[in-house]
């Protein structure tokens, strides 16, 4: 796997993530290796979610699932 990702977001995340950047002193790389590793969480707990309703063969709401699993 290439250790090297490219991506070229539109004019108005660029304008937003160069402010948030200078506002907190953190570079564009750090907010974007963030961004994806919470996309992921939230792409693996959805996923969770859905197998726990399934087998449950209930109606959890995401709170319902945070209190099983913390």
């Amino acid at each position: 796997m290439d250790d090297t990702l490219t991506i070229t977001p539109p004019p108005d995340i660029q304008a937003m993530l160069a402010a948030m950047t200078q506002a907190k002193g953190i570079s564009p790389e750090n907010v974007s290796q963030e961004a994806i590793r919470d996309y992921l969480f939230i792409h693996q707990f959805r996923s969770l979610c859905s197998q726990l309703r399934q087998k449950a063969q209930a109606e959890y709401i995401d709170d319902d699932i945070f209190e099983l699993i913390a």
